[in-house]
C-alpha cells in the first residue's frame, strides 16, 4: 500500500497526518507551509493534499476545511512514516519504581495498568499470563504442622502456587514423599487445563490412599490447578484520562468510550485475540477491528512472555492517538513485566 507515493506526497501525508495527532484539527495546506518550511507554496501543497484524498489517504470534513486522515491514512503513515519517541527517563523511573515495588503479581498487573495509563493519558489494558496452556513441571507435599500440609505447585513457566490445606491426623514425611511421587508421575507433561479436566480419572485408583490426601487434593482441584492469576480479569486503567480526549467533548462520543469501557465482553476480545510474536507490538486502525464498536479506536498492543506463557500489554484510544510515544511506551512496558515475573 501507498507503493506509488511520490516523495512529495510522502512529506505532505507525514505533516497532515502528524499535525492532525497534535492539534486534532483538520489540516490545511497554508498550516503546513508556514509550520514546515517546506520551500512549497500553498497552492502546490493544496494539490498534494487533493491527490493524496484522491487516493484515499486522507478526507475533508467539508468544503472549506483541511484536511483529516482516514484509516488508510493512519495505516500508512505508521507502517511508513512514523518515528518513534524514546521514552524519556522520567517515564522510565516512574514505571520501574512502580513495578519493583509490587510484591504479589496480581498487584503488579494492577499497577502497571495505572502507570501505563497515567503516561499515555489513554485507556490501558493489561492481562496476567494464560496459565491454563502451562505444563505441569512438579508438586511438593510439606508438613507445616501435625494438621496442616503446604501444597506446592509449579509449571514450566517458572511460576509457583502454594496452597495451604487441612488434614484430618498428621502424616508423616514418607508418606507425604510417596503421594508427591505418584501424583509427579501421573501429571507429567499435561497442561493446567488438562489436569483439572482429567484429574480425577487419573487418580481414581488412588483416591482412596490412607492418608486422604489423594481425596483431599480431589476435591480441591478447580482451586488448585486453576489459573493463578485470574485470566478472565484484564486490568483496566486511564478511563478520566482518555476521556479527557478533545474526541470525547461531544456527549454521544462520550457515551460511546464509556459504554466500551464497560463492555467486558468487548475488552476481553480485544486481548485475546491479538496477534504478534513475544516482543513484538501491534497496532490495529479504526475499521480493521472486527468489532464495530472499535471502529473509530486504534489498539497498541505487545504480548509479553513468561516461561511458556503469555500476556498482554496494551493501549486503546482514539484513531488520533499519539502512536510515536505510545508505540515505545507499549512495548516497554511489556518488557519490563516480562523481567519482573521472570
Amino acid at each position: 500500500m501507498g507503493e506509488g507515493l511520490t516523495d512529495r506526497q510522502r512529506t505532505i501525508l507525514r505533516y497532515t497526518v502528524g499535525d492532525y495527532i497534535a492539534s486534532a484539527t483538520p489540516i490545511g495546506s497554508r498550516a503546513i507551509s508556514r509550520r514546515h518550511m517546506l520551500g512549497l507554496s500553498p497552492a502546490t501543497i493544496r494539490n498534494v493534499m487533493a491527490d493524496l484524498e484522491e487516493l484515499g489517504y486522507v478526507n475533508q470534513p467539508h468544503t472549506s476545511a483541511g484536511r483529516m486522515p482516514t484509516d488508510k491514512g493512519y495505516r500508512f503513515y505508521v507502517d511508513e512514516l512514523l518515528e518513534l519517541d524514546a521514552l524519556t527517563e522520567a517515564e522510565r523511573k516512574a514505571i520501574g519504581e512502580t513495578l519493583e515495588h509490587t510484591a504479589e503479581p496480581e498487584e503488579l498487573f494492577k499497577e502497571a495498568s495505572r502507570i501505563l495509563g497515567r503516561i499515555a493519558q489513554q485507556l490501558s489494558l493489561v492481562s496476567a499470563p494464560q496459565l491454563s496452556s502451562a505444563k505441569f513441571e512438579r508438586l511438593e507435599l510439606l508438613n507445616v504442622s501435625s494438621t496442616k500440609i503446604l501444597v506446592v505447585f509449579s509449571v514450566k513457566s517458572g511460576i509457583v502456587k502454594t496452597i495451604m490445606m487441612e488434614v484430618a491426623t498428621e502424616v508423616h514425611r514418607e508418606k507425604l514423599d510417596e503421594v508427591s511421587c505418584i501424583l509427579n508421575e501421573r501429571l507429567s507433561g499435561l497442561t493446567l487445563q488438562q489436569i483439572r479436566e482429567t484429574f480425577a480419572v487419573r487418580v481414581k485408583d488412588v483416591k482412596d490412599e490412607e492418608t486422604g490426601i489423594i481425596q483431599l487434593l480431589l476435591s480441591s482441584k478447580d482451586r488448585l490447578f486453576d489459573d493463578i492469576w485470574n485470566w478472565g480479569h484484564v486490568h483496566i486503567s486511564g478511563a478520566p484520562q482518555a476521556a479527557r480526549q478533545p474526541e470525547f467533548q461531544k456527549p454521544e462520543r462520550f457515551r460511546a468510550f464509556l459504554s466500551l469501557v464497560d463492555d467486558e465482553e468487548v475488552i476481553n476480545h480485544v486481548v485475546e485475540n491479538r496477534t504478534g510474536a513475544p516482543g513484538e507490538t501491534t497496532v490495529t486502525i479504526g475499521q480493521e477491528h472486527r468489532e464495530e464498536k472499535l471502529n473509530d479506536y486504534s489498539i497498541i498492543t505487545s504480548v509479553y512472555k513468561v516461561g511458556d506463557v503469555v500476556g498482554t500489554v496494551g493501549v486503546l484510544g482514539p484513531k488520533r492517538m499519539s502512536y510515536s510515544k505510545i508505540i515505545p511506551l507499549v512495548d516497554y512496558m511489556a518488557r519490563a513485566i516480562a523481567a519482573m515475573l521472570s
